[in-house]
């Protein structure tokens, strides 16, 4: 049998006040003609299909039609659980719907015998699918009340859950189907790559209060499909063959120059999967640019990327980023790295709200705040009704 493992599509995000929808189509179609030349027989989603928990409805139109597109006519199972971006209730209140064209949405964490271990038909064979959406650090879900001493930690409760989902799935395997786990989760030890810069991981769900131990992969699959990380890497320490997929395109600029892929699996029942790379090329490339102003503009690599530029310059370039925005067509963020000074900062004592804020956006970005930020962020301060002097 053979799987396409695919991850944390986070479809709906923007970068900067850029939309990213086309990306988006192009990428989805590339990961459906692949699966197609592949000849997969299901296909593993580990979570994060949207950025935000209620996507907006282009957003839920490019993934579903993706998702449908991946059945190839409703042939082949897909399977997609909830990552930390997605709503659980969202999933579940879609799934009944979705069922029937072969795709299996799974948002709840679920008992084993209650929907978290699925018995799927594909073409080559039986695929039974444990299921293990995130689970946010303190939840405490009614279902498992028997063995709620088990789940004072959260480690603890993902190695639990997990065992009980292997357990589970070896008896309803026999040994005439192949097993994988689905899940969304850190490992402890897994590298989040970057450059300094934001990435697209949620940092909230990425400390260790959120970290497992190796201990929650458990010896029964064949295949761990895991997501959250998006930096592609096998999973530390896992005793099976188990991989973080990673993301589908750079989502932030802690991800340029990440390379992106699926991961094929091919397996069969009772022996351990052997997986390799594909690389994905759709998207467009995320660069990040610090130099003078002349040995920017002949770097070959920012004219058709999305652009986080550092100007070094001698002091303030009030007109830097009108220049910035004129040159360059995906400029992102720009900012003028120069030497500051001790006066600098005392000039800020007694100074209202705004003008701090105004002073705060030049030390970060080197250049002027636009006046409709200045002008959003008085607003915001006249709704939470901060009076100025």
């Amino acid at each position: 049998m053979r799987a396409l493992h695919t991850s944390d599509w986070h479809v709906g995000k923007r970068i900067g006040r850029y939309d990213r929808a086309e990306e988006y189509r192009e990428v989805i179609a590339e990961v459906v003609e692949l699966a197609s030349a592949e000849q997969v027989d299901i296909v593993l989603h580990s979570g994060d299909l949207f950025d935000r928990p209620v996507p907006p409805i282009e957003a839920m139109e490019g993934a579903f039609s993706g998702l449908v597109a991946l059945t190839d006519g409703g042939r082949r199972p897909v399977v997609v659980i909830a990552g930390n971006h997605d709503s659980a209730g969202f999933f579940e209140a879609l799934a009944p719907f979705l069922r029937g064209q072969n795709i299996h949405l799974v948002g709840e964490i679920k008992r084993p015998d209650g929907g978290g271990v699925l018995d799927l038909e594909t073409p080559r064979g039986r695929a039974v699918v444990s299921c293990f959406p995130f689970l946010r650090e303190g939840r405490a879900f009614h279902v498992w009340d028997a063995v709620e001493e088990h789940y004072k930690q959260y480690a603890d409760r993902l190695r639990a859950i997990s065992e009980a989902y292997s357990e589970h799935a070896g008896r309803l395997a026999g040994t005439d189907a192949v097993q994988f786990l689905v899940a969304h989760f850190l490992v402890g030890g897994a590298k989040v790559h970057g450059h300094g810069a934001p990435r697209g991981e949620r940092a909230l769900h990425m400390g260790e209060a959120y970290a497992a131990t190796s201990e929650a992969i458990p010896p029964g699959p064949q295949y761990v499909a895991l997501g959250h990380i998006h930096a592609p890497q096998p999973v530390p320490g896992a005793k099976v063959p188990a991989e973080y997929a990673g993301s589908l395109l750079e989502l932030d600029f802690g991800e340029a120059g990440e390379a992106k892929r699926i991961v094929i699996v091919d397996v069969e029942p009772g022996l351990p999967a052997t997986v390799r790379s594909v690389s994905l090329s759709g998207g467009r490339r995320l660069v990040r640019a610090t130099g003078e102003w002349q040995e920017v503009l002949v770097r070959d690599d920012v004219r058709d990327s999305f652009l986080d530029l550092t100007v070094v310059t001698a002091g303030p370039d009030p007109g830097l980023a009108d220049r910035a925005r004129e040159e360059f067509d995906y400029l992102v963020h720009v900012r003028a790295d120069y030497p500051r000074t001790e006066s600098e900062a005392s000039a800020r004592f007694g100074k209202p709200l705004d003008e701090l804020y105004a002073i705060y956006y030049q030390d970060q970005e080197g250049v002027a705040a636009p006046a409709e930020l200045l002008a959003a962020f008085r607003e915001v301060m006249e709704e939470v009704g901060y009076a100025t002097s």
